[in-house]
């Protein structure tokens, strides 16, 4: 056990006037200062402060209602443009977090799209197709004469409201 308590006692820290540590089991005689010489003072007179600068110090730790009034007002300005800046944040994070709601929303409604497509597509045999309308529901090709060519005048799409004349001309322009 003497081997132990010898141990344990240079492992003690201790503290000096200094604030500093010293480890070991002595502890170190402090360092004796050397002593200030005085030196002789000089007797100050204080001066007297003038009345105006008296007065003009205590009017300085005054505070006037106007600026305090201005203080109040300059307080609850910053208070309200900081409620709103923070109401304009949660909306903007608001409109976002909807933004990728829809987003996802559309890309769900794409994908079930394009797989409902490919289920049809591969459901339509269009050699089958063919065969019935030409064998049981008695359709065929066009031939030449029953195909006539028109002139669009005004190239874009047409809506037929009545029939095409022999002539093949829908309407005419007066562009030259």
């Amino acid at each position: 056990m003497a081997k132990y308590s010898h141990r344990i006692q240079a492992d003690r820290r201790t503290v000096t006037s200094r604030g500093m540590y010293i480890y070991g089991n002595t502890v170190r005689q402090a360092e004796v200062m050397p002593q200030r010489q005085e030196e002789p003072r000089k007797e100050h007179k204080k001066k007297k402060l003038d009345r105006q600068i008296l007065k003009n110090r205590r009017k300085a730790m005054r505070m006037n209602p106007a600026y305090v009034m201005f203080l109040s007002i300059a307080a609850v300005a910053a208070l309200v443009v900081c409620v709103w800046y923070l109401q304009v944040r949660a909306e903007l994070t608001s409109r976002t977090e909807h933004i990728t709601e829809l987003q996802q929303e559309l890309a769900d409604a794409k994908e079930e799209n394009t797989t409902r497509y490919n289920v049809v597509m591969d459901s339509v045999n269009l050699e089958e197709v063919r065969n019935r309308a030409i064998n049981d529901l008695g359709m065929g090709y066009a031939t030449s004469d029953q195909i006539i060519e028109y002139q669009n005048p005004v190239n874009d799409y047409v809506k037929q409201y009545e029939s095409i004349p022999k002539s093949g001309v829908l309407g005419q322009t007066t562009d030259k």
